[in-house]
């Protein structure tokens, strides 16, 4: 086994102790706090973590806050001991340290079966902000009951989509217990208003996302939805709030009423949008006017302007909403949004060399030490690991991981002897610990951390064949238990029920997986506006919200695709087995959008508000823009759907480059508007 300081062939024996990083002082201070009885002096801290000795009480007195309140805030409770007769106010007489159960997380013990419904949980949050939490918690009990080897059932595996930048900006502020502003466009008025909120839950209602929270101008709870959201949320972080205590998201939204069904008149083009002519009726001819030539008048059953636009503007002039006025003044907006996004001027960018990381954000001291706080325990609970596994499971490169442990192996009880600090070895790349200073147990889940499981268990709930078992209800106490009082705000977060309407396509392709045949599929395509009949090899079932999909090797494409239950329009097996040995795609859950070598890369610039697409059409590079927004790269199969795309998102997302694609788009949606008039 190589010596503790020759780490994969690097030399750290000679690092700088005296300019240590603020992660290591925190570090350093945080084990020497928890291995000492009776406490240490300020000056023995002073001397001995922080190798201070300029003599400056004052600045070093402010450091030693700093870091203590910084300690507090993950969640260590440092204890202020005195001498007895004397007082706090004596810095010679007073003494600090950390109970060694302090913010420990309890030893959880879980079956396999309760693995496959805690893994399942944690991985619908896929493509959030919470879906980091997600993976958090998931290390924290893989360090104590080491990795599970756990399956994931074919045809269970829901996942889901939350609104955009906006909900993580929400789930942020609202766990900060920070107050938000932001712009809305109220459904009594149809007019903007800038809103400023103490934002209490998030829920999903009616297939849209609601924030209910203390609506500071009308001093009472108040219901947003998001997609009513017209700007970017801004957090007042140098504000807080103190919500209601016994607030629950889900039975809130449950007194909501469901917003009544009204009927929308649109004129479509003769010939075009199968999927909306599915869904309409010939218009009863009470309006005055006729459609245009080379149009037909239909009507449409909607409960939510707001969506119903968004579609609408999509269809650019092969559709024209006639009425209500409100639906006809959204489409309108999101029209003359899209069209002065385009005619903007486009910011200066550069995008980095290599390809973008998923979500990625600047790493600070904050995110280094919580992540070595999973790290040790997770290293004793499974020792042995390859390094480039480790570093895999905590989603960061291999360099990253050595800085880590650079920092670790120089970390241990003040004195710094070698039977003081920190173990860790490898051999042929397989990691292991020996000296742990009493950091093998993790810290107790984040409120993040306890929203994300808590909230996905409950939403597993609308799965009856999860349901039915005892792992979920199990499971879900064992978690409740040891996340204590994170565990109820939980209770601030309520996800869409994921329960698949199409039961009986689900059962066909379920049925199908299990017995490796194959299926003849008659589908709708709206992006290319007709149905086509393939077939099919099936692979799994996932879901984004309440929209279920099938991942496939359509032999049409020779290639993966996937499709959308509510688009199928006949789908049976033919009598043939499978023929593909092909597995499902990579990762959990299946992209929606597979890359192929012929693709279009295409460079689009996103607004804050709509920042999110670059992580949901997997964007292969970006760069930071002033106003919070990003340029991505972007590959696309199709580019002719993309001015529906543009539209589609009303001044979030326009085309740069190619050039053609960029006038393309703007010539669709300026004639989109010539239909409205101009």
């Amino acid at each position: 086994m190589l010596p503790r300081f020759l780490l994969s062939g690097t030399d750290f024996s000679n690092v700088a102790r005296v300019s240590a990083s603020r992660t290591e002082r925190l570090l350093n201070l945080l084990i020497a706090l928890l291995n000492t009885k009776y406490g240490l002096r300020r000056s023995e801290l002073r001397e001995k973590v922080y190798h201070d000795t300029s003599g400056n009480d004052v600045s070093f007195g402010r450091m030693f806050e700093r870091d203590k309140n910084e300690l507090r805030q993950f969640g260590f409770d440092v204890e202020t001991v005195t001498d007895l007769g004397w007082s706090e106010d004596d810095p010679a007489t007073t003494r600090y340290r950390i109970g060694k159960e302090s913010n420990r997380l309890p030893d959880v013990q879980l079956s396999p079966g309760e693995w496959t419904v805690l893994l399942l949980a944690s991985q619908l949050w896929e493509r959030a902000a919470l879906g980091t939490a997600a993976e958090n918690a998931l290390r924290k009990l893989q360090a104590s009951n080491g990795l599970a080897d756990v399956e994931l059932p074919v045809g269970v595996q829901p996942r889901i989509k939350p609104a955009g930048q906006a909900f993580d900006d929400l789930v942020a502020a609202m766990h900060a217990q920070h107050p938000v502003s932001f712009t809305y466009l109220a459904g009594t008025t149809g007019s903007e208003e800038k809103r400023t909120v103490e934002p209490w839950g998030l829920g999903s209602r009616f297939g849209q996302w609601y924030l209910a929270g203390y609506d500071r101008s009308r001093q009472a709870l108040r219901h947003f939805r998001l997609s009513r959201l017209t700007s970017a949320v801004s957090v007042l972080d140098t504000e807080k709030y103190s919500p209601p205590k016994d607030f629950n998201i889900r039975e809130d939204l449950d007194s909501l009423p469901e917003l009544p069904l009204r009927t929308a008149v649109v004129d479509v083009r003769t010939g075009r949008l199968l999927g909306l002519r599915q869904r309409g009726l010939p218009a009863d001819g009470k309006l005055k006017g006729q459609p245009d030539a080379g149009y037909e008048r239909l009507q449409l059953h909607f409960r939510d302007a707001e969506v119903l636009a968004e579609e609408l503007a999509s269809y650019g002039p092969d559709a024209m909403a006639v009425a209500p006025d409100e639906l006809v003044a959204a489409v309108r907006r999101r029209l003359h949004a899209a069209a002065d996004f385009c005619a903007a001027p486009v910011p200066a960018f550069e995008f980095a060399d290599a390809p973008r990381a998923r979500a990625a954000r600047k790493r600070t001291s904050e995110d280094q030490l919580k992540r070595m706080l999973q790290l040790v325990p997770f290293l004793v609970h499974n020792q042995g690991l390859h390094i480039q596994e480790v570093a895999g499971r905590f989603g960061i490169t291999r360099k990253e991981l050595e800085e880590d442990l650079q920092i670790l192996i120089c970390s241990g009880l003040p004195g710094g002897y070698p039977d003081d600090l920190l173990d860790i070895q490898w051999e042929d790349d397989h990691v292991y610990i020996t000296q742990d200073l009493d950091l093998k147990r993790p810290v107790r889940f984040t409120v993040e951390e306890a929203c994300a499981l808590l909230t996905g268990l409950e939403t597993l709930n609308g799965l009856p064949e999860i349901a039915e078992g005892g792992a979920l209800e199990s499971v879900t106490l064992k978690l409740m238990a040891a996340a204590g009082e994170e565990g109820l705000r939980a209770a601030t977060l309520a996800a869409p029920e994921v329960g698949p309407a199409e039961s009986a396509i689900v059962e066909v392709v379920r049925n199908a997986i299990g017995a490796r045949a194959q299926l003849h599929l008659v589908y709708l395509s709206p992006q290319r506006d007709k149905v086509s009949e393939r077939e099919v090899d099936p692979l799994r079932l996932y879901s984004l919200d309440s929209t279920w999909y099938f991942e496939a090797y359509c032999h049409s494409a020779q290639g993966l695709r996937n499709f959308r239950l509510d688009r199928v329009q006949e789908l049976h097996p033919n009598g043939k087995q499978a023929s593909t040995q092909l597995a499902p795609g990579e990762g959990f859950p299946a992209k929606l959008f597979t890359p192929n070598d012929d693709d279009t890369t295409v460079t689009v610039q996103l607004t804050r508000k709509g920042a999110g697409l670059a992580d949901d059409y997997y964007a292969e590079r970006t760069a930071e823009l002033p106003d919070g927004g990003l340029a991505a790269e972007i590959r696309f199969g199709n580019t002719a759907w993309l001015p529906m795309f543009v539209a589609q998102h009303g001044g979030a997302v326009r085309i740069l480059e190619p050039a053609e694609l960029a006038e393309s788009a703007q010539q669709w949606i300026e004639a989109s508007l010539a239909r409205y008039g101009g």
